[in-house]
């Protein structure tokens, strides 16, 4: 049975949405059997330790971008509807929206998808930050936060089309971008090798981290190829179905079932999965009332930063990285400057005077 016959017997929206849920699926079990987590990649960047984390997160950037790359290259893909590239963005929204996020993320020990992913694996912090972070970007889209959102973004701003294209600024083109992600898929393995905690099923787990973003942008193209109805091309972000799935429970009438319906679902059941195979399923909680304040102030930050910046650690990071949109990498910087900065503020730099119950620092995700 072909694409065309089975939107035609079951509908585009319900189509898309088992496909969120499948490719939500593959990238939660892998996210959570190869620890990916762009919080502890930044860490070990910043303190030049460059080790397995690192270069899990470069496995699973390099091969979105190589993927996605393939893809347009074998024109089994169109990116030149999908929002990152298409619409009006913002310069200054991108880079200050990631450093906010990069700040928060630091503070939650976590990105948004490493909340989702650890909230399956009984984390009752990241949990509790997932719901705040939530709250806090559907304020920052269309509540309290959504004024002072709108106004850094109208600083300064991009029109879309070419000028938001790192591929067509540059004159590269997808073959310039093969050649990127490569070098970025060799990096990897450089700093894995090196690594004294080499774990061949942790580089497969990040790749497939990667492998779910190109494909969740070859079948949200496929579906619009076949559908009577626009759709939008699209692949893996959190900070917007956190926002709509948070309205589902609050509001009603609910906005209709698509992709982004079955991706949160499907990550933590794919991450539930991982974590029951691996034998990682625990009930963890806070500690002290000062971890609990800076869990909350972090999952803010995150909400506002990822709405401002037109997307998450992932969302933007990885789903507009690999596309090479303006706007992502912008993003991309941020998240890695704000965090890196946040980092050396509150935890290398912190002393015991002026933060009593802070505890040990930590480049796992907890």
């Amino acid at each position: 049975m072909d694409l065309a016959t089975i939107l035609e017997r079951y509908g585009d929206n319900t189509v898309l949405a088992i496909g969120g849920l499948m490719i939500g699926g593959l990238f939660g079990f892998c996210a959570q059997r190869s620890r990916f987590c762009l919080r502890a990649a930044v860490i070990e960047f910043w303190h030049r330790t460059f080790g397995e984390k690192l270069s899990i997160w470069l496995f699973a950037f390099s091969a979105a971008v190589v993927c996605v790359q393939v893809l347009l290259l074998t024109h089994n893909l169109d990116i030149s509807t999908a929002r990152q590239i298409a619409m009006r963005g913002s310069l200054s929204g991108a880079l200050i929206g990631g450093m906010v996020f990069g700040a928060g993320m630091i503070m939650t020990r976590g990105c948004a998808s490493r909340l989702l992913v650890l909230s399956a694996n009984g984390n009752l912090r990241a949990l509790l930050s997932g719901l705040i972070f939530a709250v806090s970007a559907q304020a920052s889209l269309s509540g309290a936060l959504s004024p002072l959102r709108t106004t850094v973004s109208e600083w300064w701003t991009v029109d879309g089309g070419a000028t938001r294209d790192l591929l067509a600024i540059t004159g590269v083109g997808p073959w310039g971008g093969l050649i990127a992600g490569l070098i970025w898929l060799a990096a990897a393995l450089y700093f894995s090798w090196k690594s004294p905690q080499r774990s061949v099923w942790r580089w497969l787990g990040g790749i497939g981290v990667g492998c779910a973003v190109a494909l969740g942008w070859w079948f949200n193209y496929q579906v619009s190829k076949q559908s009577f109805e626009p759709i939008v091309v699209q692949s893996l972000t959190f900070s917007g179905p956190s926002a709509e799935w948070l309205m589902r429970i609050l509001a009603s009438p609910s906005p209709r079932i698509g992709f982004e319906f079955g991706l949160l679902p499907g990550v933590f059941a794919g991450s539930f999965l991982g974590a029951w195979l691996g034998h990682d399923l625990k009930l963890e909680g806070f500690k002290d009332g000062y971890s609990m304040t800076r869990y909350i102030a972090g999952a803010i930050l995150m909400g506002f930063g990822s709405m401002l910046a037109g997307g998450c650690a992932v969302g933007a990071g990885m789903t507009g990285g690999s596309i090479f949109a303006l706007t992502a990498w912008l993003t991309l910087l941020g998240m890695w400057g704000g965090a890196g900065l946040t980092d050396y503020l509150m935890d290398r730099a912190a002393s015991p005077v002026n933060a009593p119950n802070t505890t040990p620092v930590q480049t796992k995700a907890t």
